[in-house]
């Protein structure tokens, strides 16, 4: 199966687990808050991406909350007319717009930010750091575009259920360094230098 139709096909499956993963959970946004560790602002702070959830993605707002309560300064992703996405300082109390996809974003007029932690929503990620968006690959040219200019530390907020064995990978995706969920943490980019190398191919014996 072509990777474009296994991702379309994953992308609706996911879809329904995780639409059922927050109907079973009503809390878990803030027990993922609870279990996030505070030494990944420490490392890899201070600017720090969010976003607002949209469908039944797992909300961060907890979370971001008490990112900018120990020192964080915040900012959200902007579509802009073009279909790039930048980043723009924001606040709890700062006005938002309407953005493409239902979104709300930043107004045009927010300060341009390089965030340092980005925290992403997704449909699905695997062990390995592979991240199943909903193929518009806005945060795949955003995140490639930071790493390019600074670093950039990706960490997946999802539901447990999000969780799958292995996902298709495409060259241009960027892969996440850690995974928080309501369980707890997963690093990531540690679990990605462990990965087992592909046994080289059998070549017949020489004549």
């Amino acid at each position: 199966m072509a990777i474009g139709t296994e991702k379309t096909r994953l992308r609706a499956e996911m879809k329904e687990i995780r639409a059922e993963a927050a109907a079973r959970d009503p809390d878990a946004s803030e027990n993922l808050a609870d279990a996030f560790p505070m030494k990944l602002l420490g490392r890899f702070g201070p600017i720090v991406s969010g976003y607002l959830p949209i469908g039944f993605e797992m909300d961060p707002g907890p979370l971001m909350r008490r990112r900018e309560s120990n020192g964080a300064q915040l900012s959200l992703p902007r579509v802009e007319l073009d279909g790039t996405m930048t980043f723009r300082s924001w606040s709890w109390n700062d006005p938002l717009v309407e953005g493409p996809f239902g979104l709300r974003q930043p107004q045009h007029d927010a300060q341009p930010v390089l965030p340092t932690l980005l925290l992403l929503p997704l449909l699905a990620f695997d062990l390995m750091g592979n991240r199943l968006g909903y193929g518009q690959g806005h945060y795949d040219r955003a995140i490639e575009a930071l790493r390019s200019k600074s670093r950039a530390f990706s960490c997946a907020v999802a539901y447990q259920a999000q969780l799958v064995e292995e996902l298709p990978n495409e060259p241009h995706d960027q892969p996440l360094d850690w995974a928080s969920t309501e369980n707890g943490s997963t690093p990531l980019f540690m679990l990605r230098g462990f990965k087992k190398p592909e046994p080289a191919p059998e070549t017949p014996d020489a004549a």
